[in-house]
């Protein structure tokens, strides 16, 4: 396979996965998570978002876009990026264990009616689980971004986006188009 070749098979999976998310079931699901997450910042709560890896890049983005803005001068809204503290994460990770991660700073930081929103490719990452164990006994309610499969956190969230694919690029292609979604959505809805 050439190069060019290549490109053109990588952009045509893309283009795929993407009209997949138009089906019915996806509109559903990304419709109510919008729905979820507006209601949570008409109720004057926040959303807690995280992730690894590129997961972590993604959750740091979708909150930026909430506390800052989309595409509309407003006013901020309350959003946190679990993985934006190097010092709090590498000193859980010492000194507790890094399946913990997350969950010590949903202990922190959570309360009762937050949005928590757990972005996994895989829907496996033990800290994720660890996680949404401690949002329920919070009283938080859980949103899921994950593959095609979903994995272990999809049983465990309230309302699990399942991207359809397998593939880690195209679902995080997938996670960064619902987040542009969602963040657009609570611009028209909250900020009219």
């Amino acid at each position: 396979m050439t190069t060019k070749e290549l490109i053109k098979n990588i952009i045509n999976d893309n283009i795929e996965a993407k009209k997949e998310m138009l089906k019915p079931k996806h509109i559903e699901y990304v419709y109510n998570i919008a729905n979820k997450i507006v209601k949570t910042y008409k109720n004057n709560k926040k959303t807690i978002i995280c992730g690894n890896g590129g997961s972590a890049a993604d959750a740091l983005h979708f909150a930026t876009e909430i506390v800052v803005r989309f595409e509309k001068n407003r006013k901020a809204v309350a959003s946190i990026a679990l993985s934006e503290n190097v010092s709090t994460i590498t000193a859980i990770g010492n000194d507790l264990g890094y399946e913990f991660t997350f969950s010590r700073q949903l202990e922190a930081f959570a309360k009762k009616n937050d949005v928590f929103i757990a972005i996994s490719t895989s829907g496996n990452s033990l800290n994720i689980i660890k996680a949404l164990e401690v949002a329920k006994k919070l009283n938080v309610f859980k949103i899921g971004m994950t593959n095609s499969e979903g994995g272990k956190m999809k049983d465990m969230c309230d309302l699990c986006y399942c991207a359809p694919s397998k593939t880690t690029a195209r679902v995080q292609e997938c996670h960064i188009l619902l987040i542009h979604i969602i963040a657009r959505i609570i611009e028209e809805k909250n900020f009219n």
